[in-house]
C-alpha cells in the first residue's frame, strides 16, 4: 500500500538519524573501557539524532511545531499541528551496547495524535500508524496478542525516576501484577514496548512520569493495531498528557488497569 505524504516525511527523516546513530552505537564498545565513560559521548549522539530530525521535518513540514526531548517546545506558525520527537529513546540501553533502542516521531494535531513510527535501526524495525489506517511493522499489518489468559500473558513495564515515593508505588504494583501470573519483563524503552504490545509480543504496558515523546507514536500505533491505550488511574484520560500510561490487548488491559487502580487506591488510603 502507498504512504501518505506525512509517513514518508517521518520515515525518511528517521532513517536518516538513524545511520548517524548506528555509527555512533559501533563505537559504544570501545568506549566502555575508557576511564571519561560513553556518557558524553551518548548525549552528543541525542543531540545529532535530534538536530538531523529536526532538520528534515523542518524542510518538509516548515510551519509545523515541535516538542523535542533535547530542543523542548518550538511555536510554528501553523499553530494545529506538531511533530513529537525522542531522538533516542532507550538512551541506558544505548550507552551499555544492548540492541534495544529506537527513534520515535509522532504527528499531533489539534492535541489529537495522528501518524506515529517507532524505528528499531537495529533490528530494521519500523513500526507505524496513522489514525484509523491500522498499525503496520513494514508492511505485516500488526494486530494485539489474542491470549486472553493472564497466567498466559507477557507484560511489560518500566521503571520510574528514582524518587523514593514512585518507586515504592512501582515495585508494589510490580508485585500486584505478578501475582497473578503473567511474566514479567522490563526492556527499558517504553516506545518499542507498546509497539510490542501492537504486534502481540506482549499483552500489555504500564509506566508512570513518563513524557509526551515516551508515548504519543506507541499509543497510537497500539490503538490502531486493536488495542487498548489509557491513564492508570483515570477514566479514558489521554496518557500523552498525563505521562501515566496503560495499554493492553482487548482481553487483558481492564484487568491489568483494576490491578495497578487497586494498588494506587490502597497506598492513597494508607
Amino acid at each position: 500500500m502507498a504512504l501518505s505524504p506525512n509517513i514518508n516525511v517521518m520515515l525518511r527523516a528517521a532513517e536518516k538519524a538513524a545511520r548517524s546513530l548506528v555509527r555512533d552505537f559501533g563505537e559504544v564498545e570501545q568506549l566502555q573501557v575508557s576511564r571519561k565513560g560513553p556518557g558524553d559521548f551518548v548525549s552528543a549522539a541525542d543531540h545529532r539524532s535530534e538536530e538531523i530530525i529536526f532538520h528534515e521535518l523542518s524542510k518538509a513540514r516548515p510551519d509545523y511545531g515541535f516538542l523535542m526531548e533535547e530542543r523542548g517546545t518550538v511555536a510554528g506558525k501553523d499553530t494545529e499541528h506538531r511533530w513529537i520527537v525522542d531522538p533516542l529513546d532507550g538512551t541506558t540501553n544505548f550507552l551499555h551496547g544492548i540492541p534495544h533502542w529506537n527513534i520515535t516521531i509522532a504527528l499531533e494535531e489539534k492535541d489529537e495524535i495522528i501518524a506515529g513510527i517507532v524505528f528499531n535501526p537495529i533490528t530494521n524495525e519500523m513500526f507505524r500508524a496513522e489514525k484509523g489506517q491500522g498499525a503496520f511493522m513494514r508492511n505485516k499489518r500488526l494486530r494485539v496478542s489474542g491470549r486472553t489468559i493472564m497466567t498466559e500473558a507477557v507484560f511489560l513495564t518500566g521503571e520510574p525516576r528514582r524518587v523514593p515515593a514512585e518507586q515504592s508505588l512501582f515495585f508494589d504494583e510490580y508485585s500486584a501484577v505478578q501475582r497473578a501470573g503473567p511474566s514479567m519483563r522490563r526492556m527499558g524503552a517504553a516506545a518499542l514496548d507498546m509497539a510490542y504490545v501492537a504486534a502481540g509480543r506482549s499483552e500489555g504496558f504500564w509506566e508512570r512520569s513518563l513524557n509526551p515523546w515516551d508515548v504519543a507514536a506507541g499509543s497510537l500505533i497500539v490503538k490502531e493495531a486493536g488495542g487498548m491505550v489509557g491513564d492508570i488511574d483515570r477514566h479514558q484520560n489521554n496518557p500523552v498528557k498525563t505521562g501515566n500510561i496503560v495499554a493492553g490487548n482487548g482481553a487483558l488491559y481492564d484487568e491489568l488497569k483494576k490491578l495497578l487502580k487497586s494498588v494506587k487506591s490502597g497506598k492513597d488510603a494508607a
